[in-house]
């Protein structure tokens, strides 16, 4: 077959022919690199690599590490209850040997002392208030003797029970049928699915006011990083935005996701620096406004590492060169503690100007290694802004860490239904992040909120 193409197709037709199927071999290779992309090379979540293949096993008579504790590991053991943590004391005592029979005096020994934590057999109380009616013979008119302000708004469940709810729904990822489950198994309480999204709906209205008071200080942040996820409602595709600062975390679920969620949470005359991915939204915002910006150099490695995988010797070159140097500047990061500040910013900065140089330079003419090289022309800085605002990480982790909880919620919920379902999971999401960020409980938060919403105090801020 190839003869008879070579004896009828002209040199110069054979050249076109080899070079249309050059071109063609160049576009499958592009095509099998992409879809050979993997939460190692690429922006692509850990999630999508469920068909990555498992790591090979160990081989050669070596054995493999036994689960549970390690030899020479410290041991690591809950402290006890305090005294006035424990509601009883049993003492054990002995009147004979239990050997020999033989009689007993007390020892210097401390006594062995085991806690056991148990659940009682009733787990809530239940109170009755009755609000007795009188007649009044003057006005003709009947009247009922005044309820508590607290438990007339609080209705059928008491401030703790309400968070347990709220907790059970946010913090768990618990259902309505499955916290209804709980609370009927468990504290033996039986209500209605429909109780309990109305339960949530009073919550949501009482952590409005610290949810408000977040976002209006959001703009005034020195730092800020941002990331952003999709949302399930109904259908559509809503996104869940997560703007991460020093002292909370504040998330916020909208239709959108481009640069006017960035205005209108951060507004346009944010100051602070931005940490976040290479996403165009935040590249129209750098643009647009203005303000310092670190890019998330772990993003960066993965976008260098898939350059190595393709086929191009030229553009697998330029792409290991690439990774080297990033991988010096991360060594140099490593070492923050080991120098002194000024030779730490020197080191970094002699490591991003050879990163800078080896990226505009000697580019190979394909379209990934001409595309990686213009983001460096147009925003290489953005990479290394953390060596001026030391405030700032390199990497956008903080964000991306507020956001597990956010893609194990979507994965294991069914997600929201409307606007009140929104308000719910962005202020409860809210809380909980914060609250973790902050190492204090959560629940006790929601508890607090709770009474004080319902005693007409005001309630906590979250910052």
């Amino acid at each position: 077959m190839a003869s008879v193409v070579g004896d009828n197709l002209s040199r110069e037709e054979l050249l076109i022919l080899v070079q249309a199927l050059l071109e063609r071999i160049a576009t499958l290779e592009r095509e099998l690199a992409a879809a050979r992309k993997n939460s190692s090379n690429s922006s692509k979540p850990p999630s999508s690599d469920i068909t990555k293949p498992s790591p090979p096993s160990i081989t050669g008579g070596k054995s493999k590490r036994k689960i549970g504790g390690q030899p020479n590991h410290p041991k690591h053991e809950r402290p006890p209850f305090s005294p006035d943590q424990v509601d009883r004391v049993h003492d054990h005592r002995l009147d004979r040997c239990p050997d020999c029979g033989g009689g007993l005096s007390p020892a210097k020994e401390a006594p062995k002392v085991i806690q056991q934590v148990e659940l009682i057999e009733k787990p809530i109380h239940i109170d009755e208030h009755r609000a007795y009616a009188y007649w009044c013979q003057r006005c003709q008119r009947l009247h009922n003797a005044p309820l508590p302000p607290e438990v007339e708004a609080g209705g059928l469940l008491g401030p703790r029970l309400t968070a347990l709810v709220a907790y059970l729904k946010s913090a768990c990822h618990a259902s309505f049928s499955t916290a209804r489950k709980f609370l009927r198994d468990v504290l033996g309480l039986t209500v209605s699915r429909g109780y309990l999204a109305k339960v949530l709906r009073k919550v949501s209205g009482v952590l409005k006011g610290p949810y408000d008071e977040l976002r209006r200080r959001v703009p005034h942040e020195k730092k800020v990083n941002s990331d952003e996820t999709g949302h399930k409602e109904n259908g559509t595709r809503p996104w869940t935005w997560c703007f991460r600062a020093k002292g909370f975390t504040f998330y916020r679920i909208a239709d959108s996701r481009g640069a006017d969620i960035l205005f209108e949470t951060l507004g346009t005359d944010f100051r602070g620096v931005l940490g976040c991915d290479y996403f165009s939204a935040y590249r129209r915002y750098l643009h647009e406004v203005g303000p310092p910006v670190q890019f998330c150099l772990a993003h960066l490695i993965r976008d260098v590492k898939f350059l190595t995988t393709l086929t191009d010797r030229a553009t697998g070159n330029y792409g290991t060169r690439l990774l080297d140097a990033l991988r010096g500047l991360f060594r140099i990061v490593h070492r923050r503690e080991k120098m002194c500040e000024q030779r730490w910013v020197y080191r970094l900065t002699d490591q991003r100007e050879r990163i800078l140089s080896i990226a505009r330079t000697r580019v190979p003419p394909t379209r990934e290694a001409r595309n990686l090289a213009e983001r460096f022309r147009r925003h290489g800085d953005a990479y290394f802004e953390f060596i001026l605002s030391p405030q700032i990480e390199p990497t956008n982790n903080l964000a991306e860490q507020a956001m597990r909880f956010v893609v194990i919620d979507r994965r294991i919920t069914q997600g929201t239904r409307g606007q009140a379902g929104r308000n719910w999971c962005e202020r409860a999401w809210t809380v909980l992040a914060t609250c973790a960020q902050q190492g204090r409980s959560a629940f006790d938060y929601f508890v607090q909120a709770i009474q004080h919403h319902l005693t007409g105090l005001p309630i906590s801020s979250l910052a």
